[in-house]
Parts: structure tokens; C-alpha cells; sequence
């Protein structure tokens, strides 16, 4: 079984395989699964940093695992105008459900409270399944920038 213990945003080095897989289980620190290629896979990451889709892992023999998003059921919710668009997203950040803010939509697991919620001030809903990314939090550690290593001892942090 491969196991994979490191993480890195893009790699220098060629991927040899990934692995699709959705937003819960993309919260997990401890998955087992299957990789896209069909082996066997232990991942073990930090606690409280959910994986994210275009993540690159490193397992122990070297080789670059992607992760990817699998589409999954979804409630992606369109405004018209910006006013609207943003009392929708305050009220549904005070319900302190997970979002995906993307410009004039809005994505959650479908929930029918929040769905009418959405409905009432305007906004169509659609339940085509997509890959959900929903925002990490405005706390989460190393918000704003990246680590990676080249493999020289030296590794550095970017900003963006």
C-alpha cells in the first residue's frame, strides 16, 4: 500500500497517478482509499487542513499522487445583482454552513431550508452535481500562501 505523509501545492516533478475523491472525505486526516490508477493508498495528514483539489501528494517511495474533486450532489445558487448576492451569503454565513463563493453564485450541500432561503430573496437554484470546494475559514492555518520543498533541504513560503 502506498502511504502518503506529505502535501505540497504543485510539484516540479511528474505525477504518477491521483486520486478523485469528495469534499468529506477530502476533510479526513486519516483515508484509505484507492487511487485513480487502482492501488492501494494510505493517506495521513494534519488534523483541521482538509485536503484540497489540485493538491499534490508525496508518498514514501517518491512517487506525486493529485488530489481530485469528485462531482457530488450540490445546491449552486444564482443572483442577478451583487446587493442581493451578498445579503444571501450573510444570511447563509450566519447558519454557519460550509460555502463555495464563486462571482454571483453560491454552492452548499442541498438543504432544503437553505435552498428556499436562497429562493426568497431571488436566486435560482440548481442541483447539478459538481465538485464541491467550499472556503477553508478565514482562521485556517497558512491562509493566504503556500509551502513547498525542490527536494534541496530548502524549503520556502509564497504569498499571494
Amino acid at each position: 500500500m502506498l502511504q502518503a505523509y506529505e502535501r505540497f501545492d504543485h510539484t516540479h516533478s511528474e505525477i504518477a497517478d491521483s486520486i478523485t475523491l469528495d469534499q468529506d472525505t477530502r476533510k479526513k486526516a486519516r483515508i484509505k482509499g484507492i487511487t485513480d490508477a487502482g492501488l492501494d493508498i494510505g493517506i495521513f495528514m494534519e488534523r483541521g487542513h482538509p485536503l484540497l483539489v489540485g493538491e499534490v501528494l508525496k508518498t514514501e517511495c517518491g512517487l506525486f499522487i493529485e488530489i481530485k474533486g469528485a462531482n457530488e450532489p450540490v445546491a449552486t445558487c444564482t443572483a442577478t445583482d451583487w446587493l442581493t448576492f451578498c445579503k444571501v451569503c450573510y444570511h447563509l454565513g450566519n447558519r454557519h454552513t460550509s460555502l463555495q463563493i464563486g462571482e454571483l453564485w453560491v454552492r452548499f450541500k442541498p438543504d432544503y431550508v437553505l435552498e428556499e432561503l436562497a429562493e426568497k430573496y431571488g436566486l435560482t437554484v440548481d442541483h447539478t452535481p459538481t465538485i464541491f470546494e467550499p472556503e477553508n475559514g478565514a482562521y485556517a492555518k497558512g491562509s493566504g500562501g503556500h509551502a513547498h520543498s525542490h527536494g534541496d533541504g530548502h524549503g520556502h513560503s509564497h504569498d499571494h
